[in-house]
């Protein structure tokens, strides 16, 4: 992972990117847009929060090695956050 991402940098992205197209592990389409500090993913009713973003970054910092897909993260939207740091490289 690069370690020079930080929340800040990667809600940048997500900014970015939002309503692109992006997909889970299991190859199922999704998109979402951003609203303040949260995500809307198409394909679920909850948003996910720019802190649970920043809980999953750190997981992966914190253990590399032992974070290797989606259920390792151990947060709430686990899938789409993973396909999406998959996407930009991060993991």
């Amino acid at each position: 992972m690069d370690e020079k991402i930080t929340i800040d940098l990667l809600w940048e992205l997500l900014i970015k990117h939002q309503n692109e197209t992006f997909y889970t592990m299991k190859r199922l389409p999704f998109t979402y847009y951003v609203k303040g500090g949260e995500i809307f993913v198409d394909r679920r009713s909850k948003s996910i929060t720019k802190a649970t973003f920043s809980q999953a970054l750190e997981k992966i910092k914190n253990d590399p090695e032992h974070i290797t897909g989606p259920k390792s993260l151990c947060v709430f939207g686990a899938p789409y956050i993973w396909a999406i740091l998959k996407t930009f490289q991060i993991v």
